[in-house]
């Protein structure tokens, strides 16, 4: 998919990370929303997930598969 744009604000980065995530506040478990990042913003995007107990998984854009119903 080559309009896969990073997540990061004001980045305009082709995407090279999924990072599946989950607020347990407002989301049901197996609920997983996505962000997409850059090789540059992924550390960054995950450990401000990571932060607050949000994220799930970190996976290669290539090999992401969206859970059925997301």
């Amino acid at each position: 998919m080559s309009d896969a744009i990073c997540s990061a604000k004001g980045c305009r980065a082709v995407a090279v990370w999924v990072l599946a995530w989950n607020n347990p506040k407002i989301h049901t478990p197996e609920r997983r929303k996505t962000w997409l990042a850059c090789e540059e913003h992924r550390e960054h995007l995950s450990k401000f997930l990571g932060m607050r107990g949000f994220l799930k998984d970190v996976v290669k854009f290539e090999d992401w598969e969206a859970p059925e119903g997301s």
